[in-house]
């Protein structure tokens, strides 16, 4: 018998085959509910199983009962792009490396100008100087995350 984080998963990914544009939004606690869980349990599966490695953008919205919008980007459509995401990027990268990553995009046209300096100002050190975890794993995953958007 599958475990509930395994129930979650395949549930939320049938609603996600199911949406048209492969967008949900779902209410933490009324899934929760749902399955008998406590809502920290949805977070573990929505944090382990819908990762950006794995092609998915999460945005949580506070209040009005904690609403949770699930992309789905098919990066694996995209083997650059995955390479891009899983290998080049990967867990953790320097401030440096992210630049260069972005400037090839934007010579590559796959990025504006524009998106190029807001994704840099994104991961500055700057930006990230009240980080209370690693700056560099910080740095990764919302690189990660803009280019799912970008590529959405």
């Amino acid at each position: 018998m599958p475990g509930i984080s395994n129930i979650i998963e395949n549930f939320i990914k049938e609603m996600l085959e199911e949406a048209e544009d492969g967008i949900i939004e779902i209410g933490r606690n009324e899934l929760a509910e749902q399955f008998g869980c406590a809502p920290s349990q949805i977070n573990y599966v929505l944090t382990t199983r819908f990762t950006p490695y794995k092609g998915y953008y999460i945005e949580s919205r506070r209040g009005g009962g904690g609403y949770i919008k699930i992309v789905k980007v098919g990066i694996e459509e995209d083997e650059a792009m995955e390479d891009l995401i899983i290998n080049a990027i990967g867990d953790s990268i320097t401030k440096n490396k992210a630049y260069h990553i972005i400037e090839g995009l934007v010579e590559e046209e796959i990025i504006s100008l524009r998106e190029g300096y807001m994704m840099k100002a994104a991961i500055e050190d700057n930006a990230l100087r009240n980080a209370t975890t690693n700056k560099n794993k910080l740095r990764a995953d919302i690189l990660k995350n803009m280019l799912l958007i970008v590529m959405r």
